[in-house]
């Protein structure tokens, strides 16, 4: 029987997702030359080449790539693993260690974190780091961070077979008004009827592409009058009267806009963002893991229910 080596199969499941044998060797806290021994012992003891030169480069062989769609699965059952025996070692205790987009964190673990606090039984302990997408999906891969947060636009898809995704929230968007404008008060408030009015949102990125699509879908195409990424700045330009903007409700629920903006929900063409919480294929079994999914739940339901 072929002799699997686990080190040696996460070391070229690195050099896959790092793309060099030097980045691979920093992500693993090795030296570029052990990398490239431990890659070759292990070809040796699959009995087919791993690797081929690619320029200064190496890439990957048809054959390495076939070894990781199986490993994949042994990855995901170690991870199960240590899941239960994390479980029975210390109950529902323990560490979960998270990484979030920065709305995310106020709005979703923040409160996911005091719901833990308020039961009647310890809960795992939390510790956060804010990360954007890209990032936070690093840091999961490499075992870094236990749970990721990101909007679904900018997850993996959900056949890649290192991560779970698991559907958490449908954020509503709601539209910021200044607090004198004529459809402040509006009844039945649709997206469509602020065709004509000036817009604020991002001059690129993914809130551009949300705010612009949106729009689109509602049968117009935004007129951008101010370009702003931070909600502070956009607010403040809404209040003072400078334009309209969308903002997701995960932003107003856990920083309300203050005098002078008024929030309206949408009627009919509501738009909505997608959060997706993901953890390593294989670790959404582990009993601290679960309790903070099923915190980060609450809270997620207790955003989409304020109006």
């Amino acid at each position: 029987m072929t002799e699997w080596d686990v080190k040696k199969l996460r070391i070229l499941r690195t050099l896959r997702d790092r793309g060099t044998v030097t980045a691979t060797a920093e992500a693993l806290l090795m030296t570029p030359s052990a990398v490239s021994q431990q890659l070759t012992n292990l070809a040796r003891q699959l009995g087919v080449p791993l690797l081929e030169a690619q320029g200064r480069r190496v890439r990957l062989t048809d054959a390495a790539h076939l070894v990781l769609r199986h490993a994949e699965a042994v990855f995901a059952q170690l991870e199960r693993a240590d899941a239960e025996l994390t479980g029975y070692l210390r109950g529902e205790a323990g560490l979960v260690r998270v990484g979030a987009f920065s709305t995310a964190v106020p709005a979703l673990v923040v409160p996911a974190v005091e719901l833990l606090a308020a039961g009647d039984r310890p809960g795992p302990q939390v510790r956060v780091r804010e990360a954007e997408a890209a990032q936070a999906y690093e840091l999961l891969s490499a075992g870094e961070v236990d749970l990721a947060l990101s909007l679904a636009a900018h997850a993996p898809t959900a056949r890649d077979p290192r991560f779970t995704l698991l559907p958490l929230l449908a954020d509503p968007l709601d539209v910021a008004l200044p607090a004198g404008h004529p459809l402040a008060g509006a009844p039945a408030l649709r997206l469509a009827d602020l065709s004509g009015e000036p817009w604020i949102f991002g001059g690129s990125g993914p809130w551009s592409e949300i705010t612009t699509a949106a729009c689109e879908a509602a049968g117009f195409v935004p007129e951008q009058a101010h370009s702003a990424a931070g909600w502070t700045a956009i607010l403040a330009m809404v209040r003072a009267g400078m334009g309209v903007a969308l903002i997701p409700r995960m932003v107003s629920a856990s920083d309300r806009p203050r005098d002078g903006v008024q929030m309206r929900v949408l009627e009919e063409d509501r738009p909505y963002r997608h959060v997706v919480a993901a953890v390593r294929q294989g670790a959404e079994r582990g009993p601290a893991v679960v309790r903070v999914l099923t915190a980060l739940e609450r809270a997620a339901g207790r955003i989409v229910q304020q109006n």
